[in-house]
């Protein structure tokens, strides 16, 4: 990450992601292991709050560091029941139309339960910025894995801290990819 007397910036291929400070210190607090836990259960709600309040354009989240959020909902693994949940969308630099979902959990050693839900149902419907759209999700490997990781831990601070404190795990990645 390069500093400057300004916004923090972060530089990923041929994008810049600007946070101000505030976004910053938030993101920093959020990815703090106190953060984290406190965050995990407070921010899911809240954020589904604001974003059915704003249209899908807004959430907590995005509001208080700058960071895109994705509404994805898909069905359970096991209860084939449909949940929704609030989740930090990677772009893609190469197929904008793409974005991927990093399962960190938090920092936890457990996966989420939407990666489980992705994994038995990959269709999903995904609300990003206001608009609605359906999706097919497939886990990424090989050189695929890299690039995103690296558009992830270029966009936010917490991801690297995360890797650490769950080493026990691998970290999959969902690509989603839209469907017609």
């Amino acid at each position: 990450m390069e500093r400057n007397s300004g916004p923090t910036q972060v530089v990923r291929t041929s994008v810049v992601m600007r946070y101000n400070p505030f976004q910053t210190f938030n993101q920093r607090i959020a990815a703090s292991t106190l953060g984290a836990a406190l965050c995990s259960h407070t921010l899911h709600a809240l954020d589904g709050f604001c974003f059915r309040l704003s249209g899908g354009r807004h959430s907590v989240t995005s509001l208080m560091t700058g960071l895109p959020l994705v509404m994805v909902t898909c069905r359970g693994a096991k209860s084939g029941i449909e949940r929704t949940a609030p989740l930090l969308a990677i772009k893609d630099l190469v197929d904008s139309s793409r974005f991927a979902l990093i399962a960190t959990n938090w920092g936890r050693t457990n996966y989420p339960a939407w990666y489980h839900n992705l994994k038995a149902h990959p269709k999903a419907s995904c609300a990003i910025a206001g608009k609605v759209g359906h999706y097919v999700a497939h886990e990424a490997v090989g050189d695929e894995y890299s690039r995103f990781w690296d558009y992830a831990a270029g966009t936010y601070v917490g991801y690297p801290s995360y890797k650490g404190r769950i080493s026990s795990r691998r970290i999959p990645i969902m690509v989603m990819t839209p469907v017609e």
